[in-house]
């Protein structure tokens, strides 16, 4: 299990309930141990199984729910 790390920059975040979602989303990606999420920032911190899965999985994902992303 390869633990790897990324940021991303997350468009769209305008309160405390879209962070809760981001982060929902982000946590239930297959392989996530844990997802954190800045809105003063606009970031998303991601640590995640790079075996189980990718950072153009978690941009898929957000994209799905209306949240343009791009690695930081």
């Amino acid at each position: 299990m390869a633990q790897t790390t990324v940021e991303l920059k997350v468009d769209g975040m305008t309160c405390a309930a879209c962070v809760r979602g981001v982060q929902k989303k982000l946590s239930g990606v297959a392989g996530v141990s844990s997802a954190k999420v800045d809105l003063d920032a606009g970031k998303a911190s991601v640590e995640y199984d790079s075996a189980r899965t990718d950072p153009s999985k978690l941009i898929g994902a957000l994209e799905q729910i209306g949240y343009p992303a791009r690695p930081f």
